[in-house]
This record gives structure tokens, C-alpha cells and sequence, in this order.
């Protein structure tokens, strides 16, 4: 890990527990921490956030929380705690599983995807909370008004589709505070249709933790879509019996249909880094590297957000009515409708969005790419 300036520490753990949790003295934080050997999240951001919440006389409680790959019922005793809480903050995968899960916003949970220390120093952590949901919703409200939107990438993806299809009630969105906020709400899929390149590997999506969680690609294996159908791979032979295969197999694991495809986002966070290759450990990769713009990624294998295989595009173009707000992974805010005014009020997400992140986990090559 790169060296951590204990300032910027702080300044990210104020973030997360003022600009996202809204806690002050005298309110009462449990931190729900996964198990330490897990090596997910590392100790020193546990430790900082503990430190910084006990140094603004915020009540902490630290706990350990089983983790269960495959999901499952979170302990009532856990639970019990949640609800005396004012806020839980989910240093844990746990928080992650259960984010669709509506019963759960009652608890006040938020989900750190800052994963350690370095990421919460940094410009990921440290950019005002507030802004970054202003801009989702600004993003947000962007697609939902589109009347067509089309995404490419350098490798071939290239897909279209209306405006996003939210539900009547709005964008879909999460039980779960997610800190830092790094995605706009995931477009139903419903309407699209075209090819996605995929690169490297398939990979899971969080919600469930099975073997193998990724799949290795020699190519770039082309993935056809319809609505909310994955209709055929086109690739090297090997790619498409392993794509075959593996989606057959995750799909009959968890008894849904492999073959259906949920929705589609993309990172709004360009101070999201991933330093390390996502074949290195391709579970913690797929949980901390999604925020950044030059990822856009899909949620299938399974008709509900997330499902259970991600496909991911690296440096996507995003053309809503036929302006490039992404444009090869680089997204310009001035091109969403108050995106200007945001960037002129918070200093520090104009840093991010000045000096964007570049690591999200390639390999080499520069590419994103499977175990060599």
C-alpha cells in the first residue's frame, strides 16, 4: 500500500461519518467490521474511522460480523444493535449483499467502498459526500429525460436504447447509504440491445460469493444482447464454452435464469482508484474498482439488480441524445445539466474531476485482463 498522509485519513473518515453518516457528538455509530483475515478490508481503515468517530465523541461500537458467501439473514443480534443505533457503518461485504434488501433502511446502514486506508485518503474518500449525490441525481435525471442513448467503447461494444425506463416512483435505487457515492441508478435494460465486448474475465457482481468467481478470456469475447435477454458469445471457441459454461453453472447454483440480463450504470467517481490487478482477486476488485467512469458494467445472469455475473466495459463512451458525456471513460460534469454549478461549489470534487483516477485494475498490458 502507498504511503498515507494521516491528515488526508482523517479528512476521508470525516467524510464518510459527517457529509454521509450526518453524526455528531452524542450519537450512537456501530461499525460492523468483517473478519480481519478476510484481507477485504484492511485494518487501518477500521482503526481510522473508530478513531476519528471516538475523537468527536460520537458512541462507537465495534463488532465483527459473521460473513456468509452466499448471502443469508444477517443475526438478530446484529439486527437488535442496527435499530439502537443512529447509524451502522458496514466495513464488510455483508453490507453490500444486502443493499436491494427494502426491509433493511430502517437500520440506517451505509456500505463503505472505500476498501482501506489509501482509498479513503484519497480523493475517492475525501470528495464531498454531498456533491457526489447531487451529481448522481443530476445524472440521473438526465438519462431518465433521454430519448436515446447509445454506449461504445474502444473495443467494439456498442449498444443503444431509449432513455432510462426508471420505475414511476423514479430512479431505482438502493436500501444501503453508499459511501463514496459513485454510480447513477442502474438503467433497466429493457429496450437496449447491441454487443458488449468483454475483456479479461466474467466476474461476479457481490451479491453472492460462489467458486469460480471469475472466468478467464483469452479474447475479447463479444456478448449479444436483447432487451433483457443475453442471446449468444462470439469470441475465441474456448471463450464461448467457458461463457457458456460458467453461466449454466452460476444459473442452475442459484436456481434463475443465466441468461437474463437486469441493467447497466457506470462510475460517476473519478477519484475511484484500483491499484492492483483485478486478477489478483477478482472479489475484492469487483467491490472497490465500479466507480470509476472508465467502468461501466452490467448486471446478469438473474432478473433483479445486481444478479450474479457482471460484464464490464472499460472506457466507455456514453452518448445521451447524442452528446458524449463519457467519452472514452472521461466524464465531463459541464455536460450534465447542473453539473457546472457543483464543480464550481465543491473544490474538491473539482480536484477529482481535474486529475481523474487512471488505475481500475488493469493488467500490463493496460487492458483489463484474467490470471496469465
Amino acid at each position: 500500500m502507498r504511503s498515507v498522509q494521516q491528515s488526508d485519513l482523517r479528512l476521508g473518515a470525516e467524510n464518510l461519518l459527517v457529509n454521509c453518516g450526518g453524526l455528531s457528538a452524542g450519537d450512537r455509530l456501530l461499525v460492523l467490521q468483517e473478519d480481519p483475515g478476510n484481507s477485504y478490508y484492511d485494518k487501518a481503515i477500521v482503526e481510522a474511522v473508530v478513531t476519528c468517530a471516538r475523537d468527536m465523541e460520537i458512541r462507537t461500537e465495534l463488532r465483527t460480523i459473521p460473513f456468509e458467501p452466499t448471502g443469508g439473514p444477517i443475526p438478530q443480534s446484529i439486527i437488535n444493535a442496527m435499530r439502537q443505533a443512529d447509524r451502522t457503518l458496514f466495513l464488510s461485504r455483508t453490507g453490500d449483499q444486502i443493499r436491494f434488501d427494502a426491509t433493511m433502511a430502517d437500520t440506517r446502514p451505509i456500505m463503505s467502498y472505500a476498501l482501506d486506508a489509501e482509498m479513503l485518503a484519497s480523493g475517492f474518500g475525501r470528495a464531498h459526500y454531498a456533491g457526489f449525490v447531487a451529481l448522481k441525481d443530476a445524472v440521473n435525471a438526465m438519462f431518465a429525460g433521454a430519448s436515446s442513448i447509445r454506449v461504445t467503447c474502444p473495443l467494439g461494444t456498442d449498444f443503444s436504447g431509449p432513455g432510462a425506463n426508471y420505475a414511476p416512483s423514479g430512479a431505482a435505487d438502493v436500501s444501503v447509504t453508499r459511501f463514496p457515492m459513485s454510480v447513477f441508478a442502474p438503467v433497466p435494460a429493457q429496450g437496449f440491445s447491441g454487443v458488449l465486448m468483454q475483456e479479461g474475465f466474467l466476474v461476479g457482481t457481490g451479491s453472492k460469493f460462489y467458486e469460480p468467481y471469475g472466468c478467464d478470456l483469452k479474447e475479447p469475447l463479444a456478448v449479444h444482447f436483447t432487451d433483457n435477454h443475453l442471446t449468444h458469445f462470439k469470441g475465441h471457441e474456448m471463450d464461448v464454452h467457458c461463457a457458456q459454461m460458467h453461466y449454466a453453472e452460476v444459473g442452475q447454483k442459484f436456481n434463475i435464469d443465466p441468461m437474463s440480463m437486469h441493467s447497466w450504470h457506470a462510475g460517476i467517481h473519478p477519484g475511484c482508484a484500483y491499484t492492483l490487478p483485478a486478477a489478483d482477486n477478482y472479489q475484492r476488485w469487483s467491490g472497490g474498482a465500479f466507480g470509476n467512469p472508465r467502468l461501466l458494467h452490467f448486471h446478469t445472469c438473474g432478473d433483479y439488480a445486481p444478479g450474479e455475473i457482471s460484464l464490464n466495459v472499460l472506457d466507455p463512451t456514453i452518448l445521451i441524445d447524442g452528446i458524449a458525456v463519457w467519452k472514452d471513460g472521461v466524464l465531463d460534469p459541464n455536460l450534465v445539466p447542473g453539473g457546472s454549478d457543483l464543480i464550481a461549489q465543491y473544490s474538491s470534487i473539482k480536484t477529482v474531476f481535474d486529475s481523474p483516477a487512471q488505475e481500475v485494475g488493469q493488467g500490463h498490458t493496460g487492458r483489463l485482463v484474467g490470471v496469465q
